[in-house]
């Protein structure tokens, strides 16, 4: 998808790209939409905003109202659906805070909440209702975090998350990382992202100066769901990412409609191994209020990966997981 005159306009920094599409006319003009469904969509749109990067719209057939890209950025009147198994807090991420911007779910590591911000503003999103202006590591708020992380000798390794931590600064992120550097009982962060995928220009020389600066081993979990997300602009900067010596990693969910189908997931291994990526997790739906029309049943779920081992070489076959609340680990599916 490419908006009128984006080829003359100059280059943007990545910065100003975050700004991006942020209403339900500009979205529908940009897809050439019919306005048919355009009134719910604004109902959707005001329980949880829109935004859309124009990388990502780029990759979008234009009026094509189920590209498996657009449905995962186009706010529709199903989530206006309630349903009593669809909840705000589907994982039990806030029964996880253990200080502020701190979760600890799982023995050996500790999430932590940097930001509420995204690049994009995914439908399905587990975090969609989540309180971030009271969770989040901003400011001197990291101080507490990094007391947490000190006073725990048994954690071994940080995830950075969000929001996406990739919308700090760089400067920002060298703070964080920095008081991480000098913790000896962390041996290796994870960063969990979605903007190599949305927003690749993010992904600048600077960027790649403060991969380089970390001193634990280091992990980057990209999030992609379908291959069409892959251009050739994602390759190159996937590329310049596995240089650094980082390991790729890739966590889809599995989206109805979306890449709820045998051909569709294949063709999103390849590419990702295309990428210097290895699929990771296949991630059953987090059931969150607002993404009921999401869900694919398990009996399904399961005979799409069991399709995968017997076409698929094992490491191209991603983990098919649920978490579930209270439980030490995601469980296999």
């Amino acid at each position: 998808m490419t908006l009128p005159n984006s080829e003359q306009e100059p280059a943007k920094s990545w910065q100003s790209q975050l700004r991006a599409i942020q209403d339900i006319p500009s979205l529908y003009s940009a897809g050439r939409l019919d306005l048919d469904n355009q009134e719910a969509a604004q109902q959707a749109h005001e329980l949880f905003s829109t935004r859309v990067p124009q990388d990502f719209l780029n990759r979008i057939k234009l009026g094509d109202k189920n590209d498996p890209l657009l449905l995962q950025v186009l706010p529709q009147a199903q989530e206006l659906i309630k349903h009593a198994d669809f909840t705000p807090d589907p994982v039990g991420d806030q029964a996880s805070i253990k200080a502020e911007g701190v979760l600890h779910k799982y023995h050996g590591r500790v999430l932590l909440i940097t930001t509420g911000a995204c690049a994009i503003h995914c439908r399905y999103c587990f975090r969609r209702h989540f309180p971030y202006n009271e969770s989040h590591i901003g400011g001197k708020r990291l101080d507490a975090a990094i007391d947490y992380i000190r006073d725990d000798p048994s954690i071994s390794e940080v995830i950075l998350s969000g929001g996406d931590p990739l919308t700090l600064s760089n400067e920002n992120l060298h703070r964080i990382t920095d008081r991480l550097n000098v913790i000896k009982h962390i041996k290796r962060l994870r960063i969990h992202t979605r903007i190599p995928v949305v927003l690749p220009d993010r992904v600048n020389s600077a960027f790649i100066d403060w991969i380089s600066s970390i001193r634990q081993q280091v992990s980057i979990v990209i999030h992609a769901n379908h291959a069409n997300e892959l251009d050739k602009k994602v390759q190159s900067t996937l590329e310049s990412l596995h240089q650094t010596g980082a390991v790729l990693l890739n966590q889809s969910v599995l989206l109805k409609d979306v890449n709820d189908s045998t051909d569709t997931l294949i063709a999103l291994s390849h590419r990702l191994f295309e990428c210097r990526v290895l699929p990771y997790y296949l991630h059953q739906l987090d059931r969150t209020e607002g993404t009921v029309h999401f869900n694919v049943n398990d009996d399904t779920a399961i005979e799409l990966i069991s399709h995968l081992r017997n076409t698929l070489p094992g490491y191209l076959v991603p983990k098919l997981v649920r978490e579930n609340t209270g439980q030490q680990s995601k469980t296999p599916l």
